[in-house]
């Protein structure tokens, strides 16, 4: 299956979108609803997906960011400014997970395969039933290791679409602990878009940057974005380096570049910042607030 993918999207690189994990992952279902038309491709980590796009392989990349549940994703902020690609789109997948077995097979299930996040995700229905959470590389991978095993007394969390790709009985649908549990992905491609592309759509840019070492720095780089009225939806931190030492901020703001209250607002953050760099303005996909 994996073969036959690759092969069809190193035919036209142009439409492929690489994504992390085994087909029938959540993210292959995003990619496939943010661009019906796509050949998705799958890859074993996001660095490789990442990579997919740098050397041509693929147009762009579906990589997800954060989950309204289980936070944000691992080691996604440390790849996304080492990338060299642009924030190019977004796009809020809602996350519906089932829990599959071996045809036939009805529970009790001793355990359940799933990636970490889709685990924690169900932990409030694992913990009901008795099964021990036990963590995979992806979702999807899960279901196609309870598949390949054969065993009646373990069960997968995966999408749906898994099942009928590995040939697996749903046993219950939507597992997930909250009704509105969602993941944020980001599309990453070579280039930015370009300014104009954007006329009449609600842009979002996206950064990161490390404040100097003095006091209310932070604060003070942040007054530009209130002084000058630009809405700033989402600031992390996280450390650069074993050091701890350097902290690094990642951030979204609606607005683009070339409006003169972002441009006023970016200038003020530089000069308390030790280092700024934009990652992408694209347009906004879901309203925030």
């Amino acid at each position: 299956m994996v073969e036959s993918m690759r092969s069809a999207a190193s035919a036209e690189p142009a439409r492929a979108i690489a994504f992390q994990g085994a087909p029938g992952a959540n993210s292959h279902r995003a990619a496939q609803e943010y661009a019906p038309d796509c050949l998705p491709l799958p890859c074993h980590s996001f660095a490789d997906a990442i990579d997919a796009v740098k050397d041509g392989h693929a147009g762009c990349a579906m990589i997800p960011i954060e989950n309204s549940q289980a936070g944000r994703v691992a080691d996604i902020h440390f790849l996304l400014p080492e990338s060299g690609l642009s924030i190019v789109g977004e796009y809020f997948l809602p996350i519906q997970h089932a829990l599959m077995a071996v045809p036939g097979a009805k529970g009790p299930f001793n355990s359940a395969y799933s990636h970490p996040h889709a685990l924690a995700q169900s932990r409030v229905f694992l913990r009901e039933r008795g099964m021990a959470p036990i963590g995979f590389a992806d979702t999807a991978g899960a279901a196609a290791h309870v598949a390949e095993t054969g065993d009646a007394s373990i069960a997968s969390i995966s999408p749906a679409m898994a099942a009928d790709l590995y040939g697996l009985d749903i046993v219950e649908h939507n597992v997930e602990d909250a009704a509105d549990n969602m993941t944020r992905f980001v599309v990453l491609a070579p280039e930015p878009l370009p300014a104009d592309s954007l006329n009449g759509q609600t842009p979002v840019t996206t950064f990161i940057f490390e404040v100097k070492n003095i006091p209310a720095a932070l604060y003070k780089a942040m007054g530009g974005f209130a002084t000058n009225g630009v809405n700033m939806t989402k600031l992390e931190s996280y450390q650069k380096g074993a050091s701890f030492s350097a902290t690094m901020f990642y951030a979204d703001i609606m607005g683009a570049p070339g409006d003169p209250a972002v441009d006023r607002a970016m200038e003020e953050l530089a000069f308390h910042s030790k280092d700024v760099r934009i990652l992408g303005t694209y347009a906004q996909s879901r309203p925030r607030g």
